[in-house]
């Protein structure tokens, strides 16, 4: 029963993430911030991910105190799902295309985060949305999720593409990652002992 419901409440967000790591990729994901809830949505579908967001921020300030919470509510619920990660690939990575973009990725669910990001955005907005905050994302995961995530851009100039591709990679290498290993269903995937 791969699956975990995260509720986070601060002064600044009240926020569940519901996700099933062995779903379909379903989603229903209302955080308020039309771009991100379309990452998101492309998150769970191509990790085949289930998830449910809701998020309610401090939006009169700005998106980022959402778009990070969202990120760590994430994180701890992939952590709670994975629970002792026996069975699993462990390790996934991507070369997604899309259009003008390509974009790298690579993970490791280690249980220590680190975070390389290199996307190179080139405009500081994606309609109202401060390109900044893919990469504030993707270091709230990486940090609650203890996953070691290495994104690169390796072309592109349309910042919705390269953004888009970033999450589309990186469901794709944490489908992979998470994904039951047929030979080693009943082992740690570490020569630890644990993760």
């Amino acid at each position: 029963m791969r699956k975990a419901t995260i509720t986070r409440k601060t002064a600044e967000t009240d926020i569940s993430v519901t996700i099933d790591l062995d779903g379909t990729g379903t989603y229903d994901n209302q955080t308020g911030v039309g771009f991100f809830d379309h990452m998101l949505d492309q998150l769970s579908r191509h990790a085949l991910i289930d998830m449910t967001v809701r998020a309610d921020g401090d939006l009169h300030i700005d998106d980022h105190h959402t778009v990070e919470d969202v990120g760590i509510a994430l994180g701890q619920a992939l952590t709670e799902a994975l629970g002792d990660k026996k069975g699993i690939y462990r390790y996934g990575s991507c070369h997604l295309a899309m259009d003008d973009a390509q974009v790298r990725c690579a993970l490791d669910l280690s249980g220590r985060p680190y975070l390389i990001c290199n996307l190179d955005l080139p405009f500081g907005k994606i309609g109202t949305f401060d390109t900044e905050l893919v990469r504030e994302f993707f270091q709230a995961l990486s940090t609650h999720g203890g996953i070691t995530l290495h994104i690169d851009k390796l072309h592109g100039f349309n910042a919705h593409h390269i953004a888009e591709a970033a999450f589309k990679a990186v469901a794709r290498a944490l489908r992979e990652a998470v994904e039951t290993d047929p030979r080693k269903a009943d082992a740690i995937p570490s020569t630890k002992g644990s993760l």
